[in-house]
């Protein structure tokens, strides 16, 4: 592949080139060593307007936008192609960058090109519509056209995989976009510029801005040429942008979580505990469908928290790099000061640490003295108005509570602000059915955590967000429809000279 080992300074891409014009950069640094990596660009309300100018441009000339969907997806499949074949070097990158293991990202981002083919694919066999009129004087068409420039603001946790999750579809139906990606972790979306051009993209239809989010992010969601913006990343943030947005723009948000988990006792107890344990510290936790608030049946609740504290313990802490690490750290000093405080308030409020709720020692860490980490976590005693239990925690930290019915579960369960992922661990089908019917999630598994799939719908019920990536759902929010009525009569019309005349 092409994409070679971090570079120590990175522009902006703009116009299908690397663009250092603006002197400002923004250090980047390893989680793990606190080690400097690489510098980027940081761009400005100017880079924005010429990002979205180039957009436009590329938008307004159907270079992409009125090539039939075929063709795009020729170049999308060859776009998937090259993330194959550079997937081993954007694997390490991302781990440089974000701190989550190598082996997470080995297994995680081999999925990222399946995005590219589905949307592509889906692109290419969708139809429009010729609703019937009330009389056959009339035809109608209906046709779906793409929206224009969108403005794409990704998180640091999954860079590659989110960014990617929505430029597939915005390119597949046919729009430009800005990317507005972390500045904690910009470099694979910045090497995707270079895969895309490679794969065939005209320039200027994908552009990325690297930025804090108060300029860069905050010029690109105000911006008046922005038809769509679709961000991911925490409630507060997805609150703001909604007021930035100047005009009648299309939103689309992921937003934050508090995932409940609830487990029955006639649930595989051994898989549940390993399944609880994936869904809660995989990414150190920080993702917002990680397992948080963990709900156990009272008949069970004594040996499976056991058996959690147990594997919590077990775990090894350290260079992400090592592919028998099982957690990294956490994404930035911040970060972890945060995570800090909120355990250290639900600790004051009376939860217990069954295990962690503190920094790693270096007996258990070797890096525990210069990276971001911290001790998977396990907090007992939880009460419904518990920091733990209302707050979304991002970082390795579930609460344990004990549940008495199917009843109690559910009303638990939805003692949530948030409503994005929501696990259930049962064998019988009707518990399952029933659970999930009455959740408030978008997205909930059986006897499983974190599964994703392009063709599956993705969003939030509640303050977890609003729209939908992923599937059908996510084409219909990049594209708007386009009705025409033709009229067939050969009679002329003349309203003003027939008092019959027909109106509607």
């Amino acid at each position: 592949g092409f994409v070679k080992p971090i570079r120590p300074s990175y522009g902006l891409w703009i116009d299908g080139k690397e663009d250092f014009s603006n002197g400002e950069t923004i250090p980047v640094h390893n989680p793990a060593t606190g080690d400097f990596l690489t510098e980027v660009t940081a761009g400005s309300a100017d880079d924005i307007n010429r990002a979205v100018k180039s957009a436009k441009t590329s938008f307004e000339n159907g270079c992409w936008s009125k090539l039939p969907p075929r063709h795009r997806a020729k170049v999308l499949n060859r776009a998937a192609e090259l993330l194959t074949e550079n997937m081993s070097e954007l694997a390490k990158i991302e781990s440089l960058t974000t701190g989550r293991t190598l082996r997470e990202y080995q297994a995680q981002l081999g999925r990222v090109p399946d995005w590219f083919v589905y949307h592509g694919q889906l692109a290419s066999v969708s139809e429009g519509s010729c609703p019937p009129f009330s009389d056959e004087d009339h035809a109608c068409t209906v046709r779906r056209q793409p929206l224009g420039v969108c403005a794409l603001i990704t998180p640091w946790n999954h860079p590659l995989l989110i960014a990617v999750k929505k430029v597939a579809v915005a390119l597949a139906t046919g729009n430009s976009v800005v990317v507005k990606p972390p500045e904690l972790a910009p470099v694979s979306v910045l090497e995707l510029g270079r895969i895309l051009k490679e794969a065939g993209l005209p320039d200027g239809v994908y552009n990325v801005v690297n930025g804090f989010g108060d300029v860069a992010g905050s010029a690109l969601a105000s911006h008046k040429d922005i038809s769509k913006v679709d961000f991911t990343g925490g409630t507060s943030t997805g609150k703001v942008i909604a007021k930035q947005m100047e005009g009648v723009k299309h939103y689309c948000a992921e937003l934050g979580g508090n995932c409940p988990v609830v487990v029955f006792p006639d649930a595989d107890i051994l898989e549940a505990v390993n399944g609880v344990a994936f869904g809660a510290f995989v990414a150190s936790g920080q993702t917002c469908v990680s397992a948080k608030r963990i709900l156990i049946h009272e008949s069970i609740f004594d040996e499976f928290v056991s058996m959690l504290v147990t594997k919590a313990n077990g775990l090894k802490l350290g260079d992400p790099m090592d592919v028998t690490t099982h957690m990294g750290p956490v994404i930035s000093q911040r970060q972890l000061e945060i995570l800090e405080s909120q355990v250290n308030r639900s600790l004051s409020e009376g939860a217990v640490a069954l295990a962690g709720g503190q920094r790693p020692s270096p007996s258990r860490c070797s890096l525990s003295a210069t990276g971001y980490f911290f001790e998977p976590t396990v907090l007992g005693n939880m009460t419904t108005t518990n920091t733990a239990f209302q707050e979304e925690l991002f970082g390795p930290v579930v609460s344990v509570t004990p549940f008495k019915d199917e009843k109690h579960a559910l009303e638990l369960a939805n003692d949530s602000p948030y409503g994005l992922g929501c696990a259930i661990w049962t064998s019988n089908v009707k518990v399952a059915h029933r659970l999930s019917r009455d959740i408030q999630s978008g997205v909930i598994w059986i006897n499983a955590h974190h599964r994703n799939d392009p063709s599956a719908p993705w969003g939030g019920f509640k303050e977890s967000g609003i729209g939908r990536e992923n599937g059908l759902e996510s084409h219909l929010e990049y594209t708007e429809p386009k009705t025409v009525v033709f009229r067939l009569a050969e009679n002329s019309e003349d309203w003003f000279g027939d008092v019959k005349a027909r109106y509607s």
